[in-house]
């Protein structure tokens, strides 16, 4: 009987755990979930080239929107699962708040490229469609702003919102380690933090500082949300604020070096 791989070897090749299990999740979503395509067949969601995507975390709140004419299931898990993207590097975003995932697949412009005559409509269909729905999510969240370091281009076209799939890419066992308020208060603290010294150190624009705005509300909201669960001013401790040994534990202490 083989010998089962050992995680915590040196020389493994098995990323841990969180990460593999990310990434089996968002390919669980975008293989697993099926899209009505036009032509009458449903097909999985990750294999539709243009498309609109967005992210959520675990409160429910938009935090991020996209767009891509490569492939949604390519372009969503560059964001997740590594660092060549800019939002994540610049500490924009950070793919462990992510817990779902929405898209919009653009199923009519799947043989477009860059030198198809239909190119430019195409592009300006998926503009408008980013503005739409980064518009409306923004609008519906709880602090009026996502974590986009720009703004969409405004459309030039009008649109419909197309059908969206959405779904999780949290596993039970990511939701453990992950979804308790502290861990995520420290997360979120984590990112305020590095995001602020990215802007010390380099020259940046106004949306970078948006940025940090926002996470820094969301960061004093869920601060604020686990305060108050946990009794508020209500519960906080009446004493000295820096107690020390009470006298007599201090006279025995020096009675015993004696």
């Amino acid at each position: 009987m083989a010998k089962a791989p050992d995680s915590t070897a040196d020389d493994t090749k098995k990323p841990p755990l969180e990460t593999d299990e990310l990434r089996k999740a968002i390919r669980k979503f975008f293989r697993e979930t099926l899209y009505d395509d036009p032509s009458g067949v449903k097909r999985p969601v990750g294999g539709y080239k243009w498309g609109v995507y967005a992210f959520y975390d675990y409160d429910g709140e938009p935090i991020y929107v996209g767009q891509t004419k490569e492939k949604l299931s390519g372009r969503v898990s560059r964001h997740m699962t590594n660092q060549r993207t800019d939002a994540v590097a610049m500490s924009v975003l950070d793919p462990f708040e992510v817990a779902e995932i929405e898209v919009w697949p653009l199923p009519q412009f799947e043989g477009v490229n860059k030198k198809h005559p239909d190119f430019n409509h195409a592009k300006a269909y998926l503009d408008a469609l980013e503005h739409l729905v980064f518009t409306r999510l923004r609008a519906e969240s709880k602090f009026k702003a996502i974590l986009n370091e720009k703004d969409p281009p405004a459309p030039t076209i009008p649109i419909n919102e197309p059908p969206s799939m959405k779904g999780s890419i949290v596993s039970d066992k990511v939701l453990e380690l992950r979804g308790h308020p502290d861990t995520r208060l420290a997360r979120r603290a984590l990112i305020v933090s590095k995001l602020a010294q990215v802007i010390s150190e380099r020259e940046v624009k106004i949306g970078l500082r948006r940025v940090l705005l926002t996470q820094s509300k969301r960061l004093y909201w869920l601060a604020d949300r686990r305060f108050q669960s946990l009794g508020g001013e209500s519960e906080v401790e009446a004493g000295p604020e820096d107690e020390e040994e009470s006298d007599d534990g201090g006279d025995e202490a020096e009675a015993g070096q004696d």
